[in-house]
């Protein structure tokens, strides 16, 4: 922990990339981990966007519990430590693959969020917009929201398997990583392309990298560090940086 701590400290412009392992503390769980998604449901299924034309009801049934119940769930210290550091001037951006808005919750102001949002929801055949609580009332009234002005299905802003990750958050995604000295890689299995690609821009420009994953990550052997438990990483951050 005294490495993690010194290169923390050390560092001028640090940028953080999550994934779904940083709010498995608050209850919400990841995809490709001992209790992941994927041992239940076929993930990819669900956010398959040609699936998801065909049927959206497996869409809607299947993320109810993960995605529409997000009123019920709290940031917890990763995202916490993760808004103070900010707070204080030493992280400059969050990068997060997630959809779970915790990184707002917990106070975060510069977060990119690569992979869309589900704050706001369109319908696919006029293009208007509904929010995230009109919505999730539908959704977890176990039916199908439906466009008010014309039936046609909606979909939320979150990119599916088979879309374009957004392009304005993508660019600035990656002009973030290019500025980093240090990239804080938390809970990311880095196998979801192209976003899993985004720590390399800070490798590239000379930064230092940090992993602190459950599992192994096909940049592993490019991290200085390399932890696979958050929560007593996040403690430490909490205790010793001041």
């Amino acid at each position: 922990m005294e490495k993690l701590i010194s290169l923390i400290n050390q560092s001028k412009y640090i940028v953080v990339f999550t994934g779904a392992g940083v709010s498995t503390l608050s209850g919400i769980r990841d995809f490709r981990g001992k209790n992941g998604i994927y041992k239940d449901y076929d993930a990819e299924k669900i956010f398959d966007i040609d699936y998801f034309l065909r049927d959206p009801y497996y869409y809607y049934r299947y993320s109810k519990n993960f995605i529409y119940n997000l009123h019920t769930k709290n940031p917890n210290i990763i995202h916490r430590e993760c808004a103070r550091l900010e707070e204080q001037g030493q992280v400059k951006a969050v990068i997060t693959q997630n959809i779970d808005l915790l990184h707002q919750k917990a106070g975060s102001r510069h977060v990119i969020e690569v992979h869309g949002s589900p704050m706001i929801h369109r319908c696919l055949r006029c293009g208007k917009k509904y929010e995230f609580e009109w919505i999730s009332r539908i959704v977890n009234d176990d039916r199908i929201p439906h466009c008010e002005s014309c039936r046609g299905v909606i979909k939320p802003d979150i990119t599916f398997f088979g879309e374009r990750l957004p392009d304005k958050a993508l660019s600035l995604a990656v002009q973030e990583a290019g500025r980093a000295d240090l990239m804080l890689v938390l809970g990311s299995s880095l196998v979801v392309q192209p976003a899993a690609s985004i720590p390399l821009y800070t490798l590239e420009n000379g930064g230092k990298m940090i992993i602190i994953n459950d599992g192994q990550t096909p940049l592993d052997g490019a991290a200085d560090l390399r932890y696979d438990d958050l929560e007593p990483c996040f403690q430490a951050i909490a205790e010793k940086i001041p």
